[in-house]
């Protein structure tokens, strides 16, 4: 079976693997000239359903929470599996007690703990949640492997390509995101920084809560940290603003003053595609398959919806099973 899949990003890339693992010939045609620039390059790369519980609806977590294992599997040594810690500062404690009634998979941590697991923040905060089950991964880092392990798969890469004009193949995976001709996706922008200092090392994502401006610390290597959590409902794909950054810096020196001395390496800005119920579909319409509305949760959920599509392209008696499925997940929403 030949299967043209649309799209590179994070969406297409673990598609693309779960076809030409099941024995597929695969062909993913990308508009951009190369790896990069799309929503999933800019993501913070936290395999966390546990903490996504808190603002997102059941089904993220019963989805996600298989993620890491895909990952772990499809590009071994990529994962991290130190879990990921929260922590407020003491005003805000009654944040975290929120956080904890909406999550599950956790527990409490004192002062004398959260020194043990992050000695760099010894000191800085009373109390916080453990979540040891979560994991995290650098989302270039992956793509770039994930890249080079489908063609050495024997799937083609057609990068700067107009998938609209390709034809002569079995099936379709579109994996375009907000480019798919969709009226029900809306783009949620996202915005974020990556700071150097070699003042402050940490083992695993940090997310300071905080009741106006949550936010997160994803450690890279070489000293780096993507710093994120802007949630801003736009469809502008413009660089950071002044005020985001400013809130940015200010919730990372709030977690530690070694980032005020960082240096700003880069920032950026990406809109994900996300449906009216913030939850992703798998949606066959005649030879094409859909993989959309992955919203803030893309290297979470793309492997359990590259699985659902996988599924669809080789069965389609079992359309209307996967069809059910997806509604029911939205229906327990």
């Amino acid at each position: 079976m030949r299967v043209l899949v649309k799209g590179a990003g994070v969406a297409g890339l673990t598609a693309a693997f779960e076809l030409a693992a099941r024995g597929a010939t695969v062909t993913v045609a990308e508009i951009r000239h190369g790896l990069g620039g799309n929503a999933s390059w800019f993501a913070g790369g936290m395999l966390a359903p546990w903490c996504e519980r808190e603002s997102a609806e059941r089904p993220v977590l019963d989805l996600g929470r298989n993620a890491a294992d895909w990952w772990d599997a499809a590009l071994p040594g990529q994962v991290t599996r130190a879990g990921t810690l929260v922590v407020a500062a003491p005003r805000d404690t009654g944040e975290l007690d929120r956080f904890a009634s909406r999550t599950s998979g956790h527990r409490r941590v004192d002062e004398d703990e959260t020194a043990i697991l992050e000695p760099d923040l010894a000191g800085r905060f009373r109390c916080g949640l453990l979540f040891p089950g979560e994991a995290h991964l650098d989302p270039r880092q992956a793509m770039a492997a994930l890249h080079s392990k489908l063609a050495a798969m024997g799937v083609e890469f057609h990068f700067g390509a107009d998938a609209g004009h390709v034809s002569g193949f079995d099936r379709q995976i579109d994996c375009t995101g907000l480019a798919a001709a969709d009226d029900r996706l809306r783009g949620v922008r996202g915005e974020m920084l990556i700071l150097r200092t070699s003042d402050i090392s940490l083992s695993r994502p940090v997310r300071l809560l905080h009741p106006r401006f949550p936010l997160y610390v994803v450690p890279r290597t070489d000293h780096r940290f993507m710093v994120g959590a802007t949630m801003i409902e736009s469809q502008s794909g413009g660089p950071v603003t002044a005020r985001s950054m400013m809130e940015l810096l200010g919730a990372a020196y709030a977690l530690h003053p070694a980032f005020g001395e960082a240096g700003v390496i880069e920032t950026g800005a990406a809109v994900r595609p996300a449906f009216p119920d913030n939850l992703p579909r798998v949606e066959a319409h005649g030879s094409t398959v859909a993989i959309n509305g992955l919203y803030r949760h893309g290297f979470l959920l793309a492997p359990a919806m590259a699985r659902q599509a996988t599924d669809l392209v080789f069965n389609q008696d079992g359309t209307k099973e996967l069809a059910h499925e997806t509604v029911g997940q939205r229906r327990s929403a």
